[in-house]
């Protein structure tokens, strides 16, 4: 049973979905010039701006406090989080009269470069053009803009970082439910992610990476289900292909008041970033919804791969879906390593070369469970979804085993996006921690079964399903002429009544 929000909670959910409907004005200013699957593009980055200089303006009054109204003590970097050059404050940008977008551009790179071990390179991702271009965005526009954010002051004090997060996680659902066709790049059904990050279950100074971390939601889970635990710092890791969605990763978590993070740019199959002692580098937890049967993916690179990843071999290069599957297991730590990966449930039962990865990872005896979910739940793609959770050192008792779960009628039911409710998300993850047989819904089965179905992972091939009890046909006629005889019955007391 899920749990009733509190009074706080209530309150924190009421403060989030105010900031949210402040924060889509943003967009409706921009509606016309801009379409809505670029509001991301200029929101974001404007947000994030305006937060810092928020921020910077609390700890300034801090500082003031304290030092008894000594402004050269205020100013010292020591007493920010971030370093705000001369003439790159959000007031600064606010009082020029023209030329407004080069003008953010410029006090944004300007910030970045004052800040380059924590912030360069981040708000630079965003196009300058988009903002410079004037037939695009007029300054009429962006003094609009401008104006509407500093209706409200966006600091700390103002809006905590798990209200303004989750006002942020708001306004990027609503990106995807206006860009359905891209949304799957950026953005993971913030249930879904719940239900990972539960059944992985990171504890405090465990290390996290996502090999696709799209706009970072996963790592947020997992910071946020450790209770933002200082031992978090320097133990947040992902790595995102897309140059504008990996910004947005490095603001979501800054947003929700993640520190000391490591997000990188790149190509996670061609290029992984993040390495150690010149290996990929080894993690507690690797949670990832990578692209689904992603083409052109890199295979020729794969095939000889200088990291080894290419554990049991090279899928084809028309899907890298195994491939992702593969990189996220070298990169699980040998002793308490996990992972949880979202994939098409086409890995479950394909074959050729796909079939003997899948025989090979059977065989492995890392495959604690198989999750199917239902349609309609994710942005982007009409491929049926589930979810596989590996461990490196399974316990005895699951040993040779590997737990089925048929959760494709578990969801909740909408018109145009199906979800996952919370008490959806309890049951599946009921499911999970009982591993056993549940009629309908589960099955633990032997390796030794899965190898006499050729290795196929899906969960309808093994779990008992109810079945309705057959009646012969002779007692089926015989209810039938009853019923019809009852009916003649019926009918003719009612002509009588009628008649009468």
């Amino acid at each position: 049973m899920s749990k009733k929000p509190n009074n706080k909670e209530t309150e924190g959910l009421k403060s989030s979905q105010e900031l949210y409907n402040f924060l889509f004005e943003a967009c409706n200013i921009l509606r016309g010039p801009v379409s809505q699957d670029n509001f991301k593009d200029y929101v974001t980055p404007i947000l994030y701006y305006k937060r810092i200089s928020d921020v910077y303006d609390e700890e300034t009054e801090s500082a003031l406090l304290e030092s008894g109204g000594d402004n050269e003590y205020a100013s010292l970097p020591e007493q920010h989080r971030f370093v705000i050059p001369d003439g790159c404050h959000w007031n600064d940008v606010r009082e020029r009269s023209e030329n407004l977008g080069s003008a953010i551009v410029g006090a944004m790179r300007g910030i970045e470069l004052a800040n380059p071990d924590t912030l360069y390179g981040v708000l630079s991702m965003f196009s300058s053009q988009k903002w410079t271009d004037k037939k695009n965005l007029s300054d009429g526009k962006i003094r609009d803009l401008i104006e509407h954010l500093s209706t409200k002051k966006l600091g700390n004090n103002d809006y905590p970082a798990d209200i303004m997060g989750d006002a942020y996680e708001i306004l990027l659902k609503k990106f995807a439910d206006d860009s359905k066709s891209q949304a799957g790049e950026f953005y993971t059904p913030r249930s879904v992610v719940q239900l990972l990050v539960r059944i992985l279950d990171p504890k405090p100074g465990d290390s996290v990476y996502d090999p696709a971390c799209g706009s970072g939601g996963m790592l947020i889970e997992a910071v946020h289900h450790m209770n933002h635990s200082n031992l978090c710092c320097g133990n947040i890791f992902g790595q995102e292909k897309n140059v504008v969605n990996s910004a947005i990763a490095k603001m979501n978590l800054f947003l929700h008041g993640a520190s000391d993070f490591n997000i990188m740019q790149g190509d996670t199959l061609r290029d992984p970033k993040i390495l150690q002692g010149g290996e990929v580098a080894k993690f507690d937890c690797v949670i990832a919804n990578p692209p689904f049967s992603l083409e052109q993916w890199g295979s020729t690179e794969w095939a000889s791969d200088k990291y080894g990843r290419n554990i049991w071999g090279t899928p084809s290069d028309s899907c890298g879906d195994f491939a992702w599957i593969q990189h996220m297991v070298k990169s699980m730590n040998p002793g308490k390593g996990r992972m949880a990966v979202v994939m098409p449930q086409g890995v479950l039962f394909r074959g050729n070369e796909e079939g003997r990865i899948r025989e090979k990872l059977v065989k492995a005896d890392i495959i604690e469970a198989v999750v199917t979910l239902g349609d309609k739940l994710f942005y982007g793609t009409g491929l049926s979804p589930c979810f596989l959770v590996l461990r490196k050192l399974k316990s005895a008792e699951h040993s040779a085993r590997v737990l089925m779960i048929d959760g494709t009628k578990i969801l909740t039911q909408k018109r145009a996006q199906n979800v996952l409710s919370q008490e959806d998300v309890d049951r599946l993850y009921e499911l999970y921690v009982k591993y056993e047989d549940v009629e309908d819904y589960s099955k633990v089965v032997t390796i030794e079964e899965i190898k006499a179905k050729n290795c196929d992972l899906s969960p309808n091939k093994y779990i008992q399903y109810h079945k309705e009890e057959i009646k012969p046909y002779t007692d089926v006629l015989a209810a039938f002429k009853a019923a019809y005889e009852e009916v003649k019955l019926r009918e003719a007391e009612f002509a009588k009544l009628i008649n009468c």
